[in-house]
This record gives C-alpha cells, sequence and structure tokens, in this order.
C-alpha cells in the first residue's frame, strides 16, 4: 500500500529512541483498513 513507512537500521542506541524507528513495524503490522482510515474515530 501506499501508506509504508521507511525503517532504517541505526547503529547508533541513542537513534533506537526516536519514535519513527519504534513504531514503524508496528504500523506495518496494522491491518489495512486501520491504516486507511479516514479519522482518528474510524481508526
Amino acid at each position: 500500500n501506499g501508506y509504508k513507512l521507511k525503517h532504517r537500521q541505526f547503529h547508533l542506541h541513542m537513534r533506537k529512541r526516536f519514535l519513527t524507528v519504534r513504531v514503524t513495524e508496528h504500523w506495518h503490522r496494522l491491518p489495512r483498513e486501520a491504516v486507511e482510515s479516514p479519522s482518528l474515530e474510524v481508526f
């Protein structure tokens, strides 16, 4: 789908704490209906 987030491998332990690094794998496991939901209420 067009809503994939880029997941990068980081060598610095500090960067692993960034929100974008932590959530990408969880985001890709969400069902398509949740990712493409038009609003937070539908999500």
